[in-house]
This record gives C-alpha cells, structure tokens and sequence, in this order.
C-alpha cells in the first residue's frame, strides 16, 4: 500500500519546482508551495552528482531521518521536496541535520519549540 505523504506524481514535482519556493544552505535545497491539504507530502532527491548509489542512499537516509525528528513542527499544508547536494558526502548525521533545520528555518516553515 501506498503512503499519501509522499510526492509522486510527476505534475505535482512540476509545480513546486515552477510555482514554489526554494532555499539553499551547505548541504541541502529545499523547494516548498502549499497544497492546500491537511497534511505535508515529501520527497528525499540525490542526483548522480553526489556519487554512487551507496552515497545516493546514505545522503537520502540521513536527510529523511533529520525530517522525522522535526517534522511534528511543521505547519500542515505543504508539498516539500529536500534535495542532496555534491557537499553532503562523507557528512555525519549532526551536519546534515542542522543543515535541513537551518534551511526550513530560514523557509519560515519550522515552528520554536
């Protein structure tokens, strides 16, 4: 079965990357537009660019990891796509996250605790 929280659709990819926003910082880009929907749809990108599939997967698995722990802050609402750059190689998990953090804070997506 399907998870709903994911982006899938090919349009939907389209429209946050021609209507939304995006924001950069050292190790990731995060592209975000409203959906107006009850809930967030993500997706976890790393091109060839950053590497083999080993480093592809590790990178996706750390930024997915750093999203679980704060996603709960994040207003409902938005389509998020969180791209890996060539620079999150060979990172630790700390890095990546205060990374991802730094760019949702600077989005004005991410909530204080």
């Amino acid at each position: 079965m399907l998870k709903n929280n994911v982006l899938r659709k090919e349009a939907d990819f389209d429209n946050v990357y021609k209507r939304g926003r995006s924001v950069g910082d050292k190790y990731v880009v995060v592209f975000y537009i409203k959906n107006h929907r009850d809930m967030n749809r993500t997706c976890f990108l790393a091109s060839k660019k950053v590497g083999n599939s080993v480093r592809r997967n590790r990178a996706r698995r750390l930024m997915r990891e750093s999203y679980r722990l704060f996603k709960d802050r994040l207003p409902a609402g938005y389509d998020v796509i969180i791209i890996a750059r060539n620079t999150i190689t060979g990172r630790k998990f700390s890095e990546v996250d205060k990374s991802i953090r730094r760019a949702f804070e600077r989005a004005g997506l991410l909530k204080e605790e």
